[in-house]
């Protein structure tokens, strides 16, 4: 459906482009925060003795804290607004980031971890509340393709600029600078940013017209309202989207967690050139999140059905990956491997804005809550593959397989995963929410 723009008494202004910037700071350095940890795991094992399982529980520690707490973070910001939210989120986990740097052994490691992926829970689903608060509905994919491409632009920075900076200062304090980077961010925001586009001084009259035009839910909280939690847990909008984010995370997390140390141990890179490396297959996913916003605005503005369409770029592009990392795992050619995950990254975050703004749409005034939800049940994919590479490659070694023959096999699973969530994709239809009493909430018109 085609948003309908009133004639302005003045021509809108920019602000909400600003507010934009502010959530790709906040999601490229929460990503710079999280992705530093895998460039930096072959220098941590070797300094505290730990083995590959042993970091496997590490990474799920964060895991599990960032699912836990990623329905509460998410209310809140529902119920006291973004703003309070997403500084507590910044401060918290650029606290725990540079905790990371006096961690002396396993145990001081998954604390510190844990408490890390607890702080940065709920980040995502505030931000999705802030951008269906400051965006017109036919701006909102852009927005959240944008700042999904900071995460990745974080991600993109996060192995080069670790590798260089472990070389020249050592991994503590690399990750002391990095949780400086963070507690900047959240002084900047509390101090410019309003949960009310109506409220800030930079937004006039034609501007705050704008971000109302064509708003088809309502995205603030009344109070004393509860979700209906039964009706949630049975609808295929709300399941499809979950399961879509299992894939996701379980995918994901093989290149986010393990991908630098498999150039290392498998195709024999050093740790720079393996950070490298791993940046050019991270900026495949960041030019996808752009290009994946673009085609969520189209499918919006064009009067096209947003599902249908979503559901089948997802299914096409989820594909693409899978084909692309079977190819890469034949290839003896380090740059070719590189370069087709890369592809694969990108066709994979095509479908990300996409998902998120389903998830917005699904989520309706419960945004925050429900997309912490979709968003946080995604740990599940994200523990068992880390735990999957920790044991699958231990147990490899044991049985005496090394370099690419250790590694290579697992790789056959994740492209199985990519093609059933190419199946989930297909599946999945737009459900409204049963309200208080049973009821169905409206049907969105370009959902019929």
């Amino acid at each position: 459906m085609e948003n309908q723009i009133p004639e302005h008494a003045e021509p809108p202004g920019c602000t909400r482009y600003k507010v934009g910037l502010w959530l790709c700071g906040l999601s490229g350095v929460l990503y710079l925060d999280r992705i530093c940890m895998a460039q930096a795991l072959v220098p941590i094992q070797k300094d505290l003795g730990l083995n590959n399982s042993m970091m496997a529980m590490v990474g799920v520690a964060f895991t599990v804290a960032y699912g836990l707490f990623e329905i509460p973070a998410g209310r809140w910001g529902d119920r006291f607004g973004s703003r309070f939210v997403l500084v507590r989120i910044v401060m918290w986990w650029s606290l725990f980031t540079i905790l990371t740097g006096v961690c002396s052994g396993f145990y001081s490691l998954l604390f510190v971890r844990f408490m890390f992926g607890a702080g940065e829970a709920g980040a995502f689903p505030n931000a999705a509340r802030v951008i269906g608060r400051w965006f017109p509905q036919g701006e909102r994919g852009r927005a959240q393709g944008f700042m999904l491409a900071a995460a990745q632009a974080g991600g993109v920075v996060a192995p080069a600029a670790t590798a260089w900076l472990i070389e020249l200062m050592g991994w503590r304090a690399s990750f002391m600078l990095f949780g400086l980077v963070g507690v900047a961010w959240a002084f900047g925001f509390w101090r410019w940013f309003r949960d009310d586009p109506a409220g800030h001084p930079g937004v006039g009259k034609g501007e705050l017209e704008l971000i109302r035009s064509g708003v088809t839910t309502s995205v603030d909280l009344p109070k004393g309202e509860s979700i209906q939690w039964a009706y949630v847990m049975v609808n295929r909008g709300i399941l499809t989207l979950c399961m879509l984010m299992i894939c996701g995370a379980f995918f994901t997390y093989l290149v986010y967690v393990w991908f630098p140390k498999y150039l290392q141990d498998a195709r024999g890179l050093d740790n720079v050139s393996a950070g490298y490396w791993t940046s050019l297959v991270i900026l495949g996913s960041a030019v996808g999140m752009v290009a994946g916003g673009w085609l969520g605005d189209y499918f919006s503005n064009s009067g096209a059905d947003l599902v249908n369409g979503c559901r089948k770029l997802g299914a096409g592009c989820y594909l693409v990956a899978a084909l692309s990392i079977t190819f890469g795992t034949f290839s003896d050619n380090n740059f070719l491997f590189c370069l087709l995950w890369a592809l694969a990254f990108f066709a994979f975050h095509v479908t990300l804005p996409n998902w998120w703004l389903l998830a917005m749409r699904q989520g309706g005034k419960h945004v925050g809550s429900l997309s912490g939800l979709m968003n946080g049940v995604g740990c599940f994919g994200a523990i068992l593959s880390q735990l999957f590479v920790g044991w699958f490659t231990d147990a490899r070694k044991a049985a005496g397989f090394q370099g690419r023959d250790q590694w290579d096999p697992m790789f056959f699973i994740y492209a199985g995963v990519l093609v059933f969530g190419a199946l989930v994709w297909w599946s999945h239809r737009f459900t409204p929410l049963a309200e208080r009493g049973g009821q169905a909430g409206p049907r969105s018109p370009s959902n019929e």
